[in-house]
C-alpha cells in the first residue's frame, strides 16, 4: 500500500507540515509509524480525508457560484493572474492556483471583458472530454 511521509502529504494537499501534523495529532487524519517513528499516512486514508475536505467545501459553497449560476464544471482552481499576453483576435492567460500553472487560450473580446490582467484573482474552471493522468511510478 501506497503510504506518505508528512511533509509529502503536506505538499500534495498545498497546506505546511505542521497543519498536517496537527490533523495527525487530532484524530482527523489516520497515520501510522514507520520502523524508524516517522508518521506515514496511507495513500487511501489521504484520498478519503481529500475527497471529504472537498465535499464539505463544496456544500458549504453550495449548488451554484456567487451569482447563483449553476454549472457542470467541477474542476475549479482560484489563483492569481500573472501573465496575459495578447494581439489583435486571441489573448493567452496564465493563472497560478497554488503550485498549478494553468494557460487559457481564449478570444482577446473575452479577455477584455473579463477584465483580466496582472494581479486579479480568477477561477480556472476545466471541463475535458481527454485529461491525461500521470504517476511517478506504477504501483
Amino acid at each position: 500500500m501506497t503510504t506518505f511521509r508528512i511533509s509529502e502529504a503536506a505538499a500534495l494537499l498545498g497546506v505546511s507540515a505542521d497543519t498536517v501534523r496537527r490533523w495527525v495529532d487530532g484524530g482527523r487524519l489516520p497515520a501510522d509509524r514507520d520502523e524508524h517513528g516517522h508518521r506515514r499516512v496511507p495513500g487511501a486514508e489521504l484520498a478519503a480525508f481529500v475527497r471529504d475536505q472537498a465535499r464539505k467545501a463544496s456544500e458549504a459553497a453550495g449548488p451554484s457560484d456567487q451569482d447563483g449560476r449553476f454549472s457542470s464544471a467541477r474542476n475549479r482552481m482560484r489563483g492569481i493572474v500573472t501573465d496575459v499576453v495578447r494581439d489583435g483576435v486571441m489573448a493567452q492567460v496564465e493563472i497560478q492556483a497554488g503550485p498549478f500553472r494553468v494557460v487559457s487560450l481564449m478570444s482577446r473580446e473575452a479577455a477584455d471583458e473579463l477584465g483580466l490582467r496582472v494581479g486579479v484573482v480568477a477561477e480556472a474552471v476545466v471541463k475535458s472530454t481527454n485529461v491525461v493522468v500521470e504517476v511517478a511510478e506504477p504501483g
